[in-house]
């Protein structure tokens, strides 16, 4: 009932730019935070940024300023905006919404930064 799609991801040349997006639909009473996740290749999945109600955000400690994250709360959207990106952030990205009592999780999109 609850779906999470992702766009944005893609092949960019290190110290370029680019902005994932991500829309929750379906059947959700509220929203209490919304986020994203990254997975390198053989490593844990890990928090890149995360915002709650009332606009307070945290940062993975990797992002060191490159990256900021927003919201459309009136259209369930959560942006990611990422600034100076080197071949270390190579990763699937993850958007995640906490509504009600629950997680959700998006498709997952591959970002590829090449040297």
């Amino acid at each position: 009932q609850v779906q999470l799609v992702q766009s944005g991801g893609g092949l960019v040349q290190s110290g370029g730019p680019l902005r994932l997006s991500c829309q929750a639909s379906g059947s959700i009473w509220s929203i209490n935070a919304m986020g994203w996740y990254r997975q390198r290749p053989g490593k844990e999945r890990e928090l890149v940024a995360g915002i709650i109600n009332g606009g307070s955000t945290k940062y993975g400690d990797f992002v060191k300023g490159r990256f900021t994250i927003s919201t459309d709360n009136g259209n369930n959207w959560v942006y990611l905006q990422m600034d100076r990106l080197t071949p270390e952030d190579t990763a699937v990205y993850y958007c995640k919404v906490e509504a009600g009592f629950n997680n959700f999780w998006g498709q997952g999109t591959l970002v590829t930064v090449s040297s």
